[in-house]
């Protein structure tokens, strides 16, 4: 047989072993040739009964015998009435068991399914079934009938059967007409299946390239990619040019189709100091409503506590502690105005302030609800205040929408029972998320936002924290002074001499900041994986996975995450005989790995040892691969107290090992010892803040590896993240409306 060849393997399917309704991943048993034979492959919404048709190669799995592998299939409807019949009495259409299918088979005969999906009201005449049941039978057969064809048609084009599902969702039994009308609706909002897909198929279609429709999605698509970014917004200047690229189109084109796209309000146009900037319509409005809620804080304030001088000398006096003017300043303006930005670096007292500012609160008889962006960071925010504290996505109630989008249950209608809410780690959290915690605010409720300014912004779009402060509209405490107890770590005063652009101290070695100096990468990335899997676990006793991190300053190159990942695993986590591991579209998971999870996915099941569960896995959430079941296509991870099943092809998308992980991704996170390397930096990676927000992930230890003058070079640049964002405009220019 020529090398590639695909064989072909007739027959009826007579058992559904095993199906996986995330992943289509399925085992089925196929009589051909009136032999039964394992069939293992993606086989979305396959029901027994039915005739297939499978190309693909015979294997042997060392469990389970020989089996036929399928690459693709094609399928016909149960032609005969023994094969309808069983295919009726599956459960493959819901409301039709044994009984009722032996009755239509026996009334109908081979005309069964086609007068069920054509005539359905027919089904009436048989004893038992109503003609609203019959016509829920025809809807049902026809929408599986539906979904299969969409997603062989969608297939083609390499769309996944799970994307095939959400496309059907939106649309229904107009899926395919409404593709083959407009192919770039598959990226459109709710769906955002790539352009290229989209491109594909129009192309096949013979759709001109300068078609309006596809210039208009074409400048969507732009505006949607650069979320990714940060930006919730573009200017005129750069959005069009971009997109006429894209496209391969005149830019005139483009600024026509975007002209109409506002038109149309899917755009919006603002301009900002004489020059004009494109929203997507979600964003825009997401921004313009954080301004607004703001400023109504600010005209609603909550009661005014009364005697705060004398409240935080009996504070002092009861915990022996003398708080900083600073401080006290912070803790006033929380007690007296009802709203604070409290910021500043390591040692400077944050959680001192704020513990002060909860107990007077608790005090007065206020509730005060606590929350963070990140599970790690919700905990560690418990540990230091002594109470609750929640993710906000716990606290709004995450739920999921008739087309399975996320949205919380908390909003105006079902606002949040406090008198007082923290936020920490504000830098973190993106312009929806902050939307839909303003939106579940109570009138009058104190808002206390900390975080550190200094460190990068957000993974999703916007920058909440920067615009809010440097709005000046509202009370801000920036806390500068490093408080006796935290100078004694070098940590600490690196940190703090980074932010103030000073060079850190490199020279000392009993502390617990080190530089190594390196000039080869090759050699630095040899001394990251030694000081990781055997130097420090040697000399202080912590875990290569539980108490060490190694943070990147990009993916790429020798000393990039996704090459330092594969050494480190290699040193860490070897190959060895009997462990499990499995090879998921070109990425190796091994049992024990490391792993962190890089997009939001509200509707991951997870489970605690308690027997407590619920759904819902975050961007930057790391855990530790505890279980691999080949045959069920699953992975098995544990997440701090919680354990995750992924599908094989979620795990592919979703999971990334996390040995060495980006200083973007390990936002919100701390542990315990943390090794950067810093050697033949990109210059778009090289900047102050990027050092800073690495350094201070840092509890116990921190060693640099590289070179001075790279960690210089950092030092220096004190450029911010740019991001594009109209929120610090609709706080200021829009401030009389």
């Amino acid at each position: 047989m020529e090398e590639g060849t695909l064989l072909e393997l007739c027959g009826s399917v007579e058992n559904v072993v095993y199906h996986n309704d995330r992943n289509q991943y399925t085992v089925l048993e196929i009589s051909a040739e009136d032999t039964l034979v394992t069939v293992v492959g993606s086989f979305p919404f396959v029901s027994v009964g039915e005739e297939l048709r499978v190309y693909g190669h015979w294997s042997t799995h060392p469990s389970f015998g020989q089996q036929f592998k399928a690459e693709a299939f094609d399928r016909s409807r149960p032609a005969t009435t023994a094969a309808m019949l069983k295919y009726l009495s599956s459960g493959a259409i819901k409301g039709v068991g044994k009984a009722t299918a032996a009755r239509i088979v026996e009334t109908f005969g081979e005309k069964a399914l086609e007068i069920m999906e054509n005539q359905p009201e027919r089904l009436a005449q048989i004893k038992g079934i109503t003609r609203d049941k019959a016509l829920e039978i025809g809807e049902e057969l026809r929408r599986v009938y539906g979904i299969r064809e969409l997603m062989v048609f969608l297939g083609a084009y390499g769309v996944k059967p799970e994307d095939a599902v959400l496309v059907w969702k939106q649309f229904g039994d107009a899926s395919t007409a409404c593709i083959q009308e407009d192919p770039y609706c598959l990226c459109g909002e709710g769906l955002e299946l790539s352009f290229e897909i989209a491109d594909s198929i129009a192309e096949s279609m013979e759709k001109p390239r300068d078609d309006e429709g596809r210039v208009q999605a074409g400048v969507l698509y732009v505006l949607r990619h650069n979320l990714q970014n940060g930006h919730t917004c573009l200017p005129v200047d750069k959005l069009c040019p971009a997109a006429a690229h894209l496209l391969e189109v005149e830019l005139s084109q483009v600024q026509d189709a975007l002209y109409n796209l506002c038109r149309q309000f899917a755009a919006v146009c603002e301009n900002f100091g004489g020059r004009d900037f494109i929203f997507l319509w979600g964003q825009h409005r997401s921004e313009a409503y954080i301004a607004q809620r703001m400023r109504d804080l600010l005209l609603v304030p909550p009661q005014k506590i009364q005697g705060t001088k004398e409240r935080i000398a009996a504070i002092e006096k009861a915990w022996s502690i003398s708080y900083a003017p600073k401080q006290r300043e912070a803790i006033s303006a929380a007690l007296e105005q009802g709203i604070l930005i409290l910021t500043g670096g390591p040692g400077t007292g944050k959680t001192t302030t704020l513990n002060a500012i909860i107990r007077i609160l608790k005090e007065e008889g206020e509730a005060v609800l606590l929350a963070a962006p990140t599970g790690r960071a919700a905990k560690r925010m418990s540990e230091l205040t002594g109470e609750e504290a929640k993710t906000l996505h716990r606290m709004l109630q995450v739920e999921w929408d008739e087309q399975d989008r996320p949205v919380f249950a908390k909003n105006e209608r079902n606002p949040l029972e406090c008198d007082c809410l923290v936020i920490d780690e504000l830098s973190m959290v993106d312009t929806y998320v902050f939307e839909s915690v303003l939106r579940a605010l109570p009138p009058a409720c104190r808002l206390i936002l900390v975080g550190d300014s200094d460190q990068l912004p957000s993974v999703g779009p916007g920058n909440v924290l920067g615009d809010l402060i440097a709005s000046k509209r509202f009370p801000t405490v920036q806390l500068k002074e490093i408080f006796r107890q935290s100078l004694e770590s070098l940590i600490v005063r690196n940190a703090h001499r980074i932010v103030e652009g000073k060079q850190p101290e490199l020279s000392k070695r009993d502390s617990d900041f080190f530089y190594m100096p390196q000039t080869e990468c090759e050699e630095a990335a040899k001394l990251v994986v030694s000081l990781c899997a055997r130097r420090l676990p040697e000399s202080y006793g912590y875990s290569s996975i539980s108490d060490i991190q190694v943070l990147c300053p990009g993916r790429k190159g020798e000393l990039g995450t996704v090459e330092l990942n594969k050494s480190l695993r290699e040193a860490i986590n070897p190959f060895e005989k009997g462990k499990p591991e499995v090879k998921i579209n070109g990425a190796l998971f091994r049992l024990g790995d490391k792993v962190m999870q890089i997009r939001n996915n509200y509707d991951l099941p997870w489970v605690k040892e308690d027997d407590t569960s619920g759904q819902g896995v975050f961007n930057g959430d790391m855990g530790v691969i505890t279980g691999i079941d080949k045959p069920g296509g699953v992975l098995q991870v544990q997440i701090d107290d919680k354990e995750v099943l992924y599908d094989f092809d979620h795990a592919s998308r979703e999971l990334e090992l996390a040995y060495a992980v980006t200083v973007h991704k390990s936002q919100g996170n701390e542990f315990t010892a943390v090794i950067i390397p810093a050697l033949r930096t990109p210059a778009q990676l090289c900047y102050r803040n990027l050092l800073y927000t690495a350094v201070t992930r840092a509890k116990k230890l921190l060693i640099l590896v590289g070179r001075r003058e790279v960690i210089s070079a950092m030092i220096e640049n004190d450029r911010k993240t740019r991001r594009y964002t109209g929120l610090l405009h609709f706080l200021t220019e829009r401030e009389g409306e």
